[in-house]
């Protein structure tokens, strides 16, 4: 008996839409270069999440605390790119400098 798939989420959705967008742009243009698409699409999606994580007007909203400054969305930004990657299937490499010795 096989396990239930789980539901997939918007969140796979998305991450998966963003996989597929530079894998094409690279299957559409021999001369791209993957670091450059790369770049890209983590440029736009920085830009995507820090739209929308903008305090409301209210300078004294609970909900907004964590993300009331530049500096704090910074931190849970960078947070979140941490645990990201630190769970991403590519996050360590065979060909690493070290890998192996740990």
């Amino acid at each position: 008996m096989s396990a239930p798939e789980e539901p997939v989420t918007v969140y796979d959705e998305t991450a998966q839409e963003a996989v597929d967008l530079g894998n094409r742009i690279l299957d559409n243009d021999g001369s791209a270069d993957s670091w450059e698409v790369a770049s890209g699409l983590l440029a736009g999606a920085i830009q995507f999440w820090l739209f929308s994580r903008q305090p409301c007007d209210d300078a004294f909203c609970e909900s907004c605390a964590q993300v009331s400054t530049a500096e704090r969305r910074l931190q849970l930004l960078l947070e979140e790119a941490r645990e990201l990657a630190q769970s991403s299937d590519y996050f360590d490499s065979p060909r690493d400098v070290g890998a192996g010795t740990h």
